[in-house]
């Protein structure tokens, strides 16, 4: 079905008289139907558990759910939807936090359960599927945005553990984040908060609103709308301490790479220069340092660099991290959400939702080099002695000499960065009921976002090949030029990416015959949906320096249908059986079933197990009209760079990886499996310890790096498909090997993975006298392997390292995340402590080609990555029913990240953002008030 008739066949679900109010969803819980007599009917149902279709009595079913609620929300002190559920301790590697503001998905944050990446987990909305943000991860991987989901209207959320294409389809192969919104809500209340940090910066301010009328049983209505507004100012590494405001860690033995050094090939803002010859004539990207000369800055170091004197010469060092470095980029989101339901009658209800939410995000960068690897080598240009007109150069001061003038330098009077404003709308409605023995609901989504990217400060090559042979721009006085003259040289682009998906589904269920534990439970679904996605590229033409490449295209249609058994063999046993068949327009057909028990000999104790087989879909990326350009930072072997003199040329710089969609690329297949228990062996007391054991094959994954340079190296033939494409030869040993610059090829089913692990949740609860109320939780997952095997054979664990390095932030994969919370309920006063824990990681990871015993970053400290633990304090109190006073101090030991020289989404900040994003914005203070009527 094509999107205009999908969309028009939705638009006349939701505007008919029976789809102009809400239902209940499928996954929240709802009241039973009454028969005529005004008896509650006897139903299968109480409530419907993400994971299964088929309502139920006892929420605990074979698959492990954990469920967050909207009062442990409030608890964690938490104010975002990101930071809820990338909180959850089985999110791992892959995750996207909203500090990744070099990434291709900047301005968005994602889940990846399993650490199987943020393209495995699936997001939900009411059991429903939402569009995927319009720019993918590493150009690669698409997820659903947690920006653009309303907290403010959040009931609670459900996070199911498992595999469960069975129901879902794909992505769902490391589990599923269901969030699920208020189906109805009486009263009105409303709430703001202002927070800052202790160590400056990052003042954040945030007002909901919440409103809503009538009694769905009383009126046969109920109607509310909740909007959200939240600011966050930027927080500058200028505020922090050593070692994140700075590049210089030679005070512990590591490297100093302020910029300015002409040894590192950086520019400051206030330029050098060193006197020299071109290899190529007329080519002023050749530029050849004379025998033994000495670079000299172009003009006096000013306040904010230090003059230095080395070997190489005299130049400004400056510390980029403290002048332009941010923890936090500043963001503004808000929106938007409407619900109404109706009841029909007695068996009947219909319901309409729409939201509209926005998300804005700014990311100043340091000023651009002159200096690029890609996609043009400049890191050898000169300033000619003359001019295209004849007269001598007044940027080169060896001009009259007739020499050229190798340069350094950072556009200092040109702002780069990227603004990001990301918007999401969305429509759902439907009916649901009942229809003799059969309970349905029917449910059409209407989902469309679109993002528009900013990108300014990029220099254009040819205007910067035009600025210095005409003479057109100063490098000695960059305060003379004309804005004329900057826009030329970084004239700025835009894009408008988008995603939508429209969607159609079916549900039904109704009890069969008995058992001896029970009725047998039949649930039956159907689904159509398009998907789509439309991201052109921010670099047209390769007309900007050091700026990536990539675009994605696509769209399909699927069709799917699914069933469900749930069989209560014996009042002690319950067996649960699903499969769903998918049709993917442009991958094909696709089974997944799965199985489950849970064995209940007594009240307190229940083993429970899964079996199931999941798929995930190619991305557009992977398969559709598309091709992605990224960057990783790469470190030459030291025979190679011994041969080059250890010089600039040779020392760590930008490696292009530029891959092409596959359109003949296969899904991703998994086989999951869990065993568990369940413990109530009293009524404060329940835990459930939970072994995952995941294989994902068919992984689609990129050519291999680490293979493909050490053929480059070695001057042996590349796989099928790949090339390695050198860069211009060192102009200093011209004779010697040039350094990869790219490596190119096509998406692949090339690779599979495994892992497996261990979840632990304890909740406990404690009443005393004086209205005195004690609760503690625990959740911590601990990964025993996450070994990823290439074809040839080889074997790649990255649990507990610094891999897979590529991926996304560089973040890796620690091996335990866990978080404790305890909570003290006096009366109208409430305080609750959460700890939070990741482990350390060894700073190694094998998908560069750095294994055990090799270091990504050396220093004399140590080659691993300390573990992370903060601890956060909220409280509230209610002063009367209307009035509450809240208050929370985030991070209350003010620990500190530990020192990740090697992690590159800061950019360069020297932690981890994705662990320890809390450890760089220090103690943090919040104070609010919540009114309610």
């Amino acid at each position: 079905m094509k999107r205009n008739k999908l969309a028009l066949a939705l638009a006349g679900l939701l505007l008919s008289p029976a789809g102009a109010a809400l239902a209940q969803t499928g996954n929240a819980p709802s009241a039973p139907p009454q028969d005529q007599t005004g008896q509650q009917a006897t139903q299968l149902q109480t409530i419907t558990v993400t994971g299964s279709a088929i309502p139920r009595i006892d929420v605990e079913t074979p698959s492990p759910v954990t469920t967050i609620s909207a009062q442990q929300i409030e608890r964690s002190g938490l104010t975002t939807l990101s930071d809820v559920v990338r909180a959850i301790s089985a999110d791992n590697s892959g995750s996207i936090p909203n500090a990744f503001s070099n990434g291709f998905a900047a301005g968005a944050s994602g889940v990846a359960l399993r650490g199987l990446t943020v393209n495995s987990t699936l997001v939900l909305i009411d059991g429903h599927r939402s569009a995927n943000y319009a720019v993918a991860d590493d150009g690669q991987r698409s997820f659903v945005d947690l920006n653009t989901i309303p907290l403010a209207a959040v009931d609670h959320i459900e996070v199911l553990k498992d595999g469960a294409s069975s129901l879902y389809g794909a992505d769902a192969i490391a589990g599923v984040v269901n969030v699920i919104l208020k189906p109805h809500y009486q009263g009105v209340e409303g709430t703001v908060d202002v927070g800052t940090s202790q160590h400056g910066g990052g003042f954040t301010r945030k007002a909901t609103f919440l409103a809503g009328g009538g009694d769905l049983e009383k009126d046969g209505h109920n109607g509310y709308l909740a909007v959200q507004y939240q600011k966050d100012n930027a927080i500058w590494l200028r505020d922090r301490g050593f070692p994140y405001n700075t590049l210089d860690l030679t005070r512990i033995g590591g490297q100093n790479n302020n910029i300015g050094q002409p040894a590192l090939g950086v520019g400051s803002v206030y330029g050098s220069v060193t006197p020299g010859t071109l290899a190529t004539p007329g080519d002023i990207t050749s530029g050849v340092p004379d025998p033994g000369a000495l670079s000299q800055p172009l003009r006096p170091c000013g306040p904010d660099s230090i003059a230095r004197t080395d070997a190489n010469g005299s130049y400004c060092e400056q510390n980029p991290l403290a002048l332009f470095g941010q923890a936090q980029p500043a963001m503004e989101q808000g929106g938007i959400y409407g619900r109404f339901t109706v009841k029909l009658n007695d068996d009947t209800r219909a319901y309409l939702a729409a939201s509209y939410f926005e998300a804005k995000t700014e990311a100043p960068g340091g000023p651009r080099q002159i200096q690029t690897g890609t996609p043009n080598n400049t890191n050898n240009i000169a300033l000619p002695p003359t001019l295209a007109d004849g007269s001598l150069n007044p940027n080169n001061p060896y001009a009259a000499q007739g020499k050229y003038a190798l340069i350094n330098y950072a556009f200092g009077d040109i702002p780069s960065g990227f603004d990001y404003d990301n918007h999401n709308a969305r429509m759902v409605g439907g009916v649901s009921g009942a229809l003799g023995e059969w309970n349905y609901d029917v449910t059409g989504v209407i989902n469309h976002t679109w993002l528009d990217t900013k990108q300014y400060g990029f220099i254009n090559y040819q205007a910067l090949i035009d600025a210095i042979t005409t003479g057109s721009y100063s490098f000695v006085n960059p305060g003379s030029n004309s804005a004329a003259v900057r826009a030329a040289l970084a004239p700025g682009y835009s894009k408008t990416s988008t995603s939508d998906l429209d969607a159609l589904d079916f549900s039904a269920n109704r009890q069969l015959w008995d058992l001896p534990g029970g009725p047998l439970g039949l649930a039956v679904g159907a689904q159509i949906r398009h998907e789509a996605q439309d991201d052109p590229t921010l670099n047209p033409d390769f007309e900007f320096q050091g700026l990536g490449n990539a675009q994605t295209k696509g769209s399909r249609n699927v069709a799917a249908a699914y069933a469900e058994f749930d069989a209560p063999l014996l009042e002690s046993l319950e067996v649960d059986a699903s499969g769903r068949f998918d049709h993917y327009t442009d991958t094909g057909n696709g089974f997944t079933p799965k199985v489950g028990f849970k064995w209940k000999p007594v009240d307190w104790f229940a083993l429970r197990g899964t079996y199931s087989k999941g798929f995930r879909a190619p991305s557009f990326a992977e398969n559709g009209s598309s091709s992605t350009q990224g960057f990783v930072t790469y470190t030459p072997p030291d025979d190679f760079a011994a041969a080059h003199g250890n010089n600039a040329y040779v020392q760590p710089y930008g490696l292009s990886e530029y891959t092409l969609a596959n359109k003949d690329i296969k899904p991703e297949k998994a086989r999951n499996y869990t065993i568990g228990i369940v413990l109530q062996p009293t009524d404060w007391l329940n835990a459930s310890i939970d072994y995952y054991n995941i294989k994902k094959t068919n992984v689609i994954a990129q050519a291999d790096t680490s293979s493909a340079l050490d053929n480059y190296y070695a001057g042996l033939p590349q796989a099928p498909g790949v090339t390695v494409i050198p860069d211009k030869p060192d102009p200093a040993h011209p004779d010697a090997l040039p350094r990869p610059i790219e490596v190119v090829g096509t998406y692949i089913n090339a690779n599979s993975l495994k892992t497996d692990g261990i979840d632990v949740d304890l909740q406990a609860h404690f009443d005393f006298a004086d209205n005195v109320k004690y609760l503690s939780e625990f959740t911590g997952t601990q990964i025993f392997s996450w070994v990823l095997t290439l074809p040839d054979g080889t074997r790649q664990q990255y649990v507990g390292t610094h891999g897979p390095y590529n991926l996304s932030s560089g973040a890796g994969t620690p091996r335990t995340r866990l978080s404790w919370s305890n909570t003290l309920v006096w009366g109208p006063a409430t305080v609750t402590g959460t700890l939070y824990h990741t482990s350390g990681m060894d700073n190694y990871a094998e998908d560069i080609g750095f294994g055990p015993g090799d270091c990504i970053s050396v220093l004399p400290v140590s080659c691993r990555v300390g573990s992370f633990t903060d601890f956060d304090l909220t409280g509230s109190y209610e002063i009367n029913k209307h009035f509450e006073i809240t208050a929370s101090v985030m991070n209350v030991f003010d620990r500190k990240a530990p020192l990740d020289p090697a992690n590159y989404a800061g950019p360069g900040a020297n932690y981890n953002p994705t662990w320890a994003q809390a450890g760089v914005v220090g103690r943090f203070y919040n104070l609010g008030v919540k009114l309610k009527l």
